[in-house]
């Protein structure tokens, strides 16, 4: 996301099922840090069982060995797809496409902080919360979930 002080760069993490955002995290750089950032908070909000599937695409920060270690010490299985196959990630991608289309499309934010409380709103007070979602019968991702309990 283009900023007047330069790119802020976000990961996420979604659950397949709601498709809530459940971890996510921004950073002046793509990094491996960034990532696991994300993860972490994900598995810090989720607690998921063991063997949850973590699908993503090949970038090396998630093919690198310190993010695959933070998967396997909370039992979490990586799965990413052949190159050129988009499969296991195709919802990740979905979501990104529409925070480009909804909240960037061609914004340029003065600052990252700007930026950051922008994403923040986006995610936590409209997607997750209030964004109708076909997949999720016409609920918010967290009204869909409060529904499967």
């Amino acid at each position: 996301m283009a900023t007047r002080e330069g790119w802020l760069y976000v990961a996420g993490v979604l659950a397949a099922c709601s498709r809530q955002i459940v971890g996510w995290a921004s950073d002046e750089a793509m990094s491996i840090a960034l990532v696991a950032r994300a993860c972490e908070r994900a598995i810090q909000t989720q607690r998921p069982s063991p063997g949850l599937l973590h699908p993503s695409d090949r970038g090396s920060q998630y093919a690198s060995d310190a993010y695959r270690e933070l998967l396997r010490s909370h039992g979490v299985v990586p799965s990413m797809s052949r190159a050129g196959n988009c499969d296991d990630h195709a919802r990740m991608e979905s979501f990104w496409a529409t925070l480009k289309i909804e909240l960037i499309d061609g914004q340029v934010y003065a600052r990252r902080a700007e930026a950051r409380s922008a994403i923040f709103h986006y995610i936590e007070v409209f997607y997750n919360r209030a964004r109708f979602h076909g997949a999720c019968g016409y609920h918010s991702p967290v009204d869909f979930e409060h529904h499967l309990n």
